[in-house]
């Protein structure tokens, strides 16, 4: 999907894993997700380390730094498989680079007796990197990349990991997608009260005439240069013409 998304319970989701590649038996040994309803964090998150049962590569160590010692005697995926599902289940996952994520959830959901479907069946994807590559063309879109381009603070990261490149997901996610939707919002409540005002409320016909102040050159070129910043980093200026 490309598209932002129109859901309105979002849970961004992020997984770390002991390699590369499920058809291999690798297998996810966290899970990282922040719960969003009206594109607003709300607080509720779903976190777990998870025993693979099998042995994490050096390589994915030197990524995300969990080890196997740290996850012996943590619970398997079959034992918060239905707290998971019950968490994501009808809403819209938003995912950087979907495909690995999924495809590991995937292979996890196969191994349980029971179940023969995969994560579509429970909710939609929303893929953060296909949506950036088709916004910023030709450039980066790596999660440290879109933090650099959309200024946001990701410093505390110095390994990955699953919860905390989830929440810094989010505020990508809504940097890149939202643009002005708080704006409208506010315009749209605002719209609102302005119906339900009484007549006594109303400004009278017969006021003086409004004086109208001309803006200069330089004010219209500074205004145009900000609307330009506004379209290049939202995909959108509602004030553009």
């Amino acid at each position: 999907m490309l598209s932002p998304v129109l859901s309105n319970r979002l849970v961004v989701l992020d997984t770390e894993t002991t390699g590369l590649n499920p058809q291999e038996g690798h297998r996810v040994i966290e899970i990282g997700c922040v719960e969003l309803i009206n594109r607003r964090l709300t607080g509720n998150r779903f976190h777990v380390y998870l025993n693979p049962d099998r042995l994490i590569d050096s390589g994915a160590i030197e990524v995300h730094g969990i080890t196997n010692e740290f996850l012996a005697d943590k619970p398997r995926f079959a034992d918060i498989a239905n707290d998971f599902i019950a968490f994501i289940k009808d809403a819209e996952l938003v995912i950087h680079n979907a495909p690995f994520d999924v495809g590991f959830l995937n292979y996890e959901l196969s191994l349980l007796a029971g179940i023969s479907h995969g994560i579509d069946a429970i909710c939609s994807v929303f893929d953060t990197l296909a949506y950036a590559r088709k916004k910023h063309p030709g450039q980066r879109n790596s999660l440290d990349a879109l933090c650099k381009r959309y200024s946001i603070d990701n410093s505390h990261r110095e390994l990955h990991g699953a919860l905390l490149d989830a929440e810094i997901l989010a505020d990508v996610f809504l940097t890149m997608t939202g643009g002005q939707s708080s704006l409208l919002e506010e315009a749209e409540e605002t719209h609102q009260t302005v119906i339900g005002v009484t007549a006594s409320d109303k400004i009278a016909v017969n006021r003086p005439v409004l004086r109208i102040i001309a803006c200069t050159e330089q004010e219209l070129a500074a205004h145009r240069k900000t609307l330009t910043m506004i379209n290049k980093n939202s995909g959108f200026c509602l004030w553009q013409d």
